[in-house]
Formats: structure tokens, sequence, C-alpha cells
């Protein structure tokens, strides 16, 4: 049976947005991160079969995980976008700290916290998901929005896997007060920012607009398509007759390929698109972009 492909990004009617889809989600707090992916879920669950929708949303998965009490921007993807989760691995994210001294802020805290741009050690704390040993964690940009007695508000940018309360820890040490995080707040995790945030009240209001009053304009505004996620990744066009055999779990050959993006080099992980601009697959750019035969994206992911 040929599989079907998905209707450009676009087109798409609510019930084919939803089981590809992603909300930019203003995380409350108080709950899991995992909590909040799991409401969000079973709302999409529960509007699908409300519609009559023949399609169950089983899997929910959220762009990096946020403490209990920690807020922002948390991306929320649902159905066969999950497997677009190793994506928000490979890009920076952005945080507002406040950092609480615990004696009054030195003079010369500015300059001090920006030696702590470039290459950084961390350890992950004792309560991790990750095995405690020493790594390089790189700092993008580091500053001083505002000092206030024994505060310091800081914006951070940082590589994936940055632990902002251990770097609070260390940012105290060295300013010779010692220091803990105080309120944090995820204000980008690439390629979404806090510009498009939307709130769980958001989100269900949209639902139901769907459901009600058979409008679905607010729900648009909510969900985005998957390949919004893979703004950011370099693309690969492909034929459509090369994308239903990659649908099929067929490598990329190299009579498929339509183009390439400039910015794509052999080892990078690319998306590979329809002509349309509907994501077929993820994979890693192995092969010539000039080449006549051969193997040019080994797959890594398949998204139909």
């Amino acid at each position: 049976m040929t599989p079907d492909l998905r209707a450009p990004p676009d087109d798409r009617l609510p019930e084919e947005l939803l089981p590809f889809g992603v909300v930019n989600l203003d995380k409350p707090p108080g709950p899991s991160s995992h909590q909040v992916s799991g409401w969000l879920r079973d709302a999409v669950d529960e509007t699908l079969d409300d519609r009559g929708v023949d399609a169950t949303i089983d899997r929910a998965a959220h762009a990096g995980t946020l403490d209990p009490k920690v807020t922002g921007c948390l991306p929320v993807m649902f159905g066969e976008a999950t497997r677009l989760a190793q994506v928000f691995l490979e890009g920076p994210k952005e945080y507002v700290a406040v950092l609480e001294c615990h004696s009054s802020v030195p003079a010369d805290a500015e300059s001090i916290v920006a030696a702590f741009e470039g290459p950084i050690y961390q350890k992950p704390p004792r309560k991790s998901a990750v095995s405690r040993r020493l790594r390089v964690r790189e700092m993008y940009d580091l500053e001083v929005l505002e000092a206030a007695d024994r505060r310091l508000l800081l914006r951070i940018r940082c590589e994936s896997g940055t632990y902002v309360r251990k770097l609070c820890h260390d940012l105290g040490l060295a300013l010779g007060t010692g220091g803990h995080m105080g309120d944090l707040r995820r204000t980008g995790t690439s390629p979404f920012d806090d510009s498009s945030l939307h709130s769980v009240q958001e989100f269900l209001d949209a639902l139901a607009f769907w459901v009600e009053d058979d409008d679905p304009e607010p729900l648009y505004e909510v969900v985005e398509p998957a390949e919004r996620i893979l703004e950011e990744i370099p693309g690969v066009v492909i034929a459509e007759n090369a994308a239903h055999e990659v649908a099929e779990g067929a490598p990329v050959y190299a009579p498929g390929v339509l183009t390439v993006d400039d910015d794509a080099s052999r080892g990078d992980l690319v998306a590979c698109y329809t002509p349309d601009g509907s994501a077929v697959a993820l994979g890693e750019l192995v092969g010539s972009v000039d080449a006549e035969s051969g193997v040019v994206v080994d797959l890594e992911r398949v998204l139909v």
C-alpha cells in the first residue's frame, strides 16, 4: 500500500494539523513539564473524538524539561511531531534568572559575570537525569540586566544542557558572596522564543471554539505545523515519488534529490521535504549534493 503524504503545512485541516503540530506553550509554575504535556495530549485526543475524527493522540513530548517552579517557553509536540524532539538538542536556550546573593553585590559584579561567557565546566547536580561527569557547556551571552541590593537579574543564552541552577551557584562563589538561583524563566528554545507564547487556557479555548462553534481560526493561531520546529535545520527537497519511497524506509538517493540548502554540509542533520514544503524525514547528509547516484541522506527519523 502506498503511504499518504501530508497536505502542505498551510493547507492542513485542524484534524490534520493536530496529529503533527506543536504549540509554543507558556508553562505555568507548579506542574511538571511532563504533567503539562500530558494534559494537552489528553485534551487534543478528547477533542478529536468529539469531532468524530478517527485518530488517536497517544503521544506528546516537550522540548527540554523545566522544573515545576520554572515558567516560560515549553514547545509541546503531538503525535508524529514527537519524532522531532531531538532537534531541540541542537539549538541554544535563553533564560532570564534572578541570582540571589548571600551578601551585598560587589561593585565589579558585571565584569565578574561577563568572565563566564565562553566554555565553562559543569558537573550536573545530584538530582539529574544524566551521569554526574564533568562536562563543558558554552555560554554564548551572559548579561546583568539589573542589580539591586543582594540580587542580580541575568539574561542567559547558553548551550542546550546547561544547568542554570549550577551556574548561579558558581557565579555566587566567583562574586565572593555565595549565591543561589531564585526565579527562573525560559525565554527561548531555538527556534521558538517568548514572542509567540500561548497559555494552557488559550490552547484549551482554541480547541473548544473548534468543537462548539465549528471555528478553527483560534486553533490555527495557537497550533503550528511541526515543520516550524525545523526552520533552523538545513533542508533537502526531494521528488514526490522519492518521498513515497522514503515513507517506506528507503534512504534518499541522488536521483530523487531536487535541491539542497547551500549551508548544508556532509555530516549535518537535515530535514527532507516534498516540493510543497511537507516534512518527510530527518537524516544525516552523507553524500555529495552533486552526485548522480548513491545515497545522499541516511535516514534517522521517518515522519510520515
